[in-house]
């Protein structure tokens, strides 16, 4: 064999081990690419329906409306004194609607969309299908309707096509929530041709059709839902609303099993998830394996409700006792591991008009007697404490932690534990005498808490069936004031009535964690605590 041929196959070997290794190194840099566009989460109970308008749809829903629709405008973001990302509840952004002009008179807003926007079927965006969406979320009823009007936002007359690009809402009053309600879940921008091909003349808001289909044109479109199982995103490369996001695939599964999450978490066998008990998140911050964002949720509370409008707890006296038996300094400790912050031992006098805020009641069993003995139970009483499974992680603890506290001060609290499926319908009722429950209020505002939980409207949302006028005019008088120092005593009025009537009896301001792994950046916190994609960025 001459030089030159031996040096020829040679190289041939040599490229042609170069070409094998090539072969098993190409597919290994496309699939961690693919890795690094795909965000696996893992969480314990997916979307029950793929529409968040529709009847009995849970939490999870939220998300999927918030990354698969958009909505005319949406919040600004800021960043919160430990570097997590937020809303912020002062300033909204565009996001359908490139720009937005009030009147001057302030009576009506104009917004002009952007004319780039399309469906997921590619059919273009137009001031019809936001009409269409509007008239929807105002007339479909229930959750979303009430929604609405807590922003004034009440009949399909207020919603005008001007053009194709052009759309606006006359207003029947003033009021400060209106631009800030637009820019929440309930008032998505649905593909109205295509949802009333899918309608009837006894559906014709399509609820059957969209329950278990999409027709959105937001930065993410679904590309799979197995109920209880998994759903799969990928994003819409022609979303125009904003920048698209960096991650193209989320793949979200359904584990129930919160040590089964936590493993995965903790082998970098999925990028994020919540939902731990508070006793998980302590130990995972305190392990450092991977990074934990918590945040207080904005006008949320824990607490119990007691029903105003039905004996035993239609006394004043009763619900006071009650108060003051309370076991916080446990609940706070041993249900919730510090994870929250304490709403008791406040000031006597409401100084501020600032929402949640703690109420003056601590644990004092002789004062709870007390107020018993003056109610006309000194011998106690029989009830009911109802919790939602859906909350047991931290609702059970609590639960068992006041039955014992109660029955120090007579009161036997048997425990009824009602499924998550069937909780906002029983509560929606309004017959249990107590229930353990959690709200959170999209729009922080002291009034819009109030409006929801406490206004003689009696919302879904007021399951102590709470009716007091006075307490109605103050809510009415925030609302809708323009004067600061009105405002500022009308806030501190009706706190300081809460805190006397207690319809309900605060424990403390949840907070939101999310655990994911150290490489990911741009989590951003939300008032609805659904994670949106667009932002996530994997390292």
């Amino acid at each position: 064999m001459s030089p030159s041929s031996f040096d020829l196959t040679r190289r041939s070997i040599v490229f042609g081990g170069l070409g094998v290794a090539g072969m098993t190194i190409v597919p290994s840099l496309v699939q961690a690419q693919a890795r690094a566009e795909t965000l696996l989460v893992v969480q314990e109970l997916g979307p029950n329906s793929l529409d968040m308008q529709g009847v009995g749809s849970n939490q999870t829903v939220n998300g999927l409306s918030w990354n698969c629709y958009d909505r005319l405008l949406t919040y600004a973001s800021k960043t919160l004194p430990d570097g997590t990302l937020s809303y912020d509840r002062e300033k909204l952004a565009p996001e359908l609607a490139a720009s937005w002009e009030v009147a001057a008179d302030g009576m009506s807003c104009t917004f002009k969309l952007r004319k780039d926007a399309k469906f997921h079927d590619g059919t273009p965006v137009t001031a019809k299908d936001v009409k269409w969406s509007f008239d929807r979320a105002v007339k479909v009823g229930g959750f979303p309707t009430f929604q609405m009007s807590a922003g004034s936002l009440e009949k399909p007359e207020q919603f005008v096509v001007v053009d194709d690009h052009t759309f606006r809402i006359d207003y029947v009053r003033k009021d400060k929530m209106l631009l800030f309600n637009v820019a929440v879940v309930v008032p998505f921008i649905i593909n109205s041709e295509l949802a009333k091909k899918n309608a009837t003349a006894e559906d014709p808001w399509a609820l059957a059709w969209l329950k278990t289909n999409e027709a959105g044109g937001g930065a993410y479109r679904i590309e799979s839902w197995k109920p209880g199982s998994e759903t799969v995103l990928t994003r819409f490369d022609d979303w125009k609303s904003g920048p698209l996001p960096k991650v193209k695939r989320v793949i979200a599964r359904d584990v129930p099993s919160a040590g089964t999450r936590r493993a995965m978490l903790e082998r970098g066998d999925a990028d994020i998830s919540s939902g731990f008990a508070p006793r998980d998140f302590e130990q995972i911050i305190r392990e450092g394996k991977v990074k934990v964002s918590g945040v207080p949720i904005p006008n949320a509370l824990w607490y119990v409700a007691l029903n105003t409008a039905k004996p035993p707890f239609d006394n004043i006296k009763l619900r006071q006792a009650i108060a003051w038996a309370m076991p916080y300094e446990q609940i706070q400790g041993s249900a919730f591991f510090g994870r929250a912050v304490p709403m008791y031992g406040g000031a006597a006098d409401v100084s501020k008009p600032v929402w949640p805020q703690p109420f003056p009641y601590v644990t004092d069993l002789d004062k709870a007697k007390a107020l018993m003995k003056e109610a006309g139970f000194e011998s106690g009483l029989d009830t009911t404490l109802s919790l939602d499974t859906g909350t047991a992680t931290v609702g059970e603890p609590t639960a068992i932690l006041i039955q014992e506290s109660l029955a120090k001060i007579g009161i036997k609290a048997g425990i009824e534990k009602i499924p998550g499926a069937n909780w906002r319908t029983t509560l929606n009722k309004k017959e249990l005498p107590l229930a353990l429950n959690r709200f959170s209020g999209w729009l922080d505002y002291p009034e819009y808490y109030f409006y929801w939980n406490f206004h003689g409207n009696n919302s879904i949302f007021n399951i102590s069936s709470y009716q007091n006028k006075t307490m109605d005019a103050l809510i009415d008088k925030a609302r809708f004031t323009t004067d600061d120092a009105e405002y500022d005593k009308a806030v501190k009025d009706f706190i300081a009535l809460c805190m006397r009537d207690v319809p309900v009896v605060p424990l403390n301001q949840p907070i939101h964690d999310v655990a994911m792994q150290k490489g990911i950046s741009g989590y951003e916190f939300w008032f609805h605590r659904e994670p949106d994609y667009r932002q996530f960025v994997k390292g």
